[in-house]
């Protein structure tokens, strides 16, 4: 018995050494010339990381994560239920979750159903219909998840090339990875993609078994509900319909097409590897904009966060009575406002 408590204690002592030394070695390392020298030299790629994560935290907060709602258990809030059985052999029991807007209550047959045929299922339990509202109110969630994921991506290759131009010792990554970031000045992002989960959940009635059935709308299952959507519905030229093209396929043909370049400031993914692309319209949603690949347009993430909905515009002269007006960059004819000249863009 002895021995035994021998070994414990001597099995502690060599622990405590072991943290002890490991914490040493990590306190001179970071206040190390060579360390601080790294700091230094990488302060502005860190500030760079920092405002990209506060970018993360704007589309989180503003982003629309949400589709539509199961009725079932509408009122559940209005009553409590507990188990009142005193039986010996009482056991917990499966019970049904009426308080969740994402979850619906359904019958066996339903929950299999669903497994099967996912965005059927959905768009019917879930007030989700076939008509250009829905669709928009589909879309919307669908680009800020993109937007998000995009963005917490490009946050964590841009977290390990800093890590990789310092190269610490291989133990700070290993033990002291948050420390080592916290040291450089990074601002860790906690934040995930909140992807919309919806279930349909059968409960048997006495509570003894249950089955559900669970449907993730990530990127890839939005773009298919997004396509289901509108081979569904009667298209117009509306906002409100044509909102609903913005796929991720749509998105990432537009990036191919500017050359994964934004438009306005002209950085690109050649110059600068961890550049965060976006595509914005040139003449917002809110002002009658298409998203059609003509009013598309590839912004990095600055350009796009400071272009908002502004119009971009350009100064004509009337060759008449030779009075400026500004005229938006995709207009092709318009009537000077001075003299009432009718003009048009030259041809390029």
């Amino acid at each position: 018995m002895d021995v035994f408590l021998t070994i414990i204690v001597l099995g502690l002592v060599a622990w405590g050494l072991t943290l002890l030394t490991r914490y040493i070695r990590k306190e001179r390392y970071f206040a190390s010339e060579e360390f601080l020298a790294h700091k230094a030299k990488i302060a502005s790629v860190v500030a760079e990381h920092n405002d990209v994560a506060q970018h993360v935290a704007e589309i989180r907060s503003q982003g629309s994560f949400a589709l539509g709602a199961s009725s079932t258990g509408n009122q559940a809030h209005l009553a409590s239920y507990q188990n009142t059985s005193h039986w010996n052999y009482r056991r917990d029991r499966n019970v049904a979750n009426y308080h969740a807007p994402n979850v619906h209550n359904c019958s066996l047959q339903v929950a299999r159903n669903a497994s099967a045929d996912p965005l059927k299922y959905v768009m019917k339990y879930f007030n989700i219909k076939a008509d250009q509202d829905h669709l928009a109110e589909v879309e919307n969630p669908g680009e800020d998840i993109t937007k998000l994921e995009d963005a917490v991506h490009n946050l964590k290759q841009r977290a390990a090339s800093i890590a990789e131009s310092v190269n610490p010792p291989r133990f700070i990554l290993k033990y002291y990875a948050d420390e080592f970031m916290k040291h450089v000045g990074v601002e860790l992002s906690p934040i995930s993609v909140p992807y919309p989960v919806y279930a349909f959940e059968y409960v048997s009635a006495g509570g003894n078994s249950s089955q559900r059935t669970t449907v993730t709308l990530n990127t890839p299952t939005i773009d298919e509900l997004v396509e289901t959507l509108s081979q569904k519905i009667r298209w117009r030229k509306s906002a409100a319909g044509q909102r609903a093209l913005m796929t991720s396929g749509l998105r990432n043909s537009i990036k191919a097409r500017d050359n994964h370049t934004c438009r306005y400031c002209f950085v690109s993914l050649a110059t600068e590897p961890h550049l965060l692309l976006e595509i914005g319209h040139i003449i917002p949603l809110s002002k009658g904009g298409l998203s059609t690949p003509d009013n598309l347009q590839t912004l990095c993430w600055r350009c796009n966060r400071a272009k908002s909905n502004k119009v971009p515009t350009t100064n004509f002269k009337c060759f008449k009575c030779e009075k400026r007006q500004a005229v938006t960059t995709t207009t092709k004819k318009w009537v000077c406002k001075h003299c009432g000249q009718n003009l048009k863009r030259a041809a390029s």
